[in-house]
């Protein structure tokens, strides 16, 4: 398939990958998080609009909206977050009218569970990647009426465990000292 890859993360903290699809609208960037929690896909003919909800720290962040107020159709993908992430992401772009610029025309979701989508239109020029040791952890990309391109944050998958793992103890920890601080009748 065209524009197919496979990433494998590294030491390296983020990774851009993309974007794919067009030059119009205008460019906007998400940032990096934890990982993603669900987006909310607007499509019709093509992907009108995304909108993601974060994780940062055990707590959700909603990003702005990308893209326009057309299309008909809502998908809500809402993953079980931190235990389920994308594995892969695979879409197709091109021209939605004549002589106009290639915009995402489908999107398909694969997480370590199951399968979303495809939402929109599969038609022109396909794009796909998949994850080895990796997480999505921010979308960036070019947007006006549509959602123009698509691009991704990966980050290595062990920066969550480690950071639940130093929360978790860190928790331990102040219960503990907590316990320790009662005063005690004498």
């Amino acid at each position: 398939m065209e524009g197919e890859k496979t990433q494998t993360c590294g030491k390296r903290k983020t990774i851009l990958l993309g974007p794919w699809g067009g030059n119009g609208g205008a460019n906007w960037d998400d940032g990096s998080y934890n990982g993603v929690r669900e987006i909310t896909l607007v499509y019709d003919r093509c992907i009108d609009s995304i909108r993601v909800v974060y994780d940062k720290n055990g707590k959700p962040v909603p990003a702005d909206k990308h893209g326009g107020v057309g299309g008909n159709q809502i998908a809500e993908i809402k993953l079980q977050y931190p235990d389920e992430f994308f594995t892969s992401v695979s879409g197709h772009y091109c021209p939605v009218v004549y002589t106009g610029s290639p915009v995402i025309r489908s999107l398909t979701f694969q997480s370590n569970r199951r399968t979303f989508g495809p939402f929109g239109v599969e038609e022109g020029t396909p794009f796909s990647f998949s994850m080895e040791g990796c997480r999505v952890v921010g979308f960036y990309g070019r947007s006006g009426w549509f959602l123009d391109a698509i691009g991704f944050r990966l980050s290595n998958g062990q920066t969550t465990k480690l950071f639940q793992r130093v929360q978790q103890k860190l928790k331990k920890l102040a219960s503990t000292a907590s316990k320790s601080s009662v005063p005690k009748d004498v």
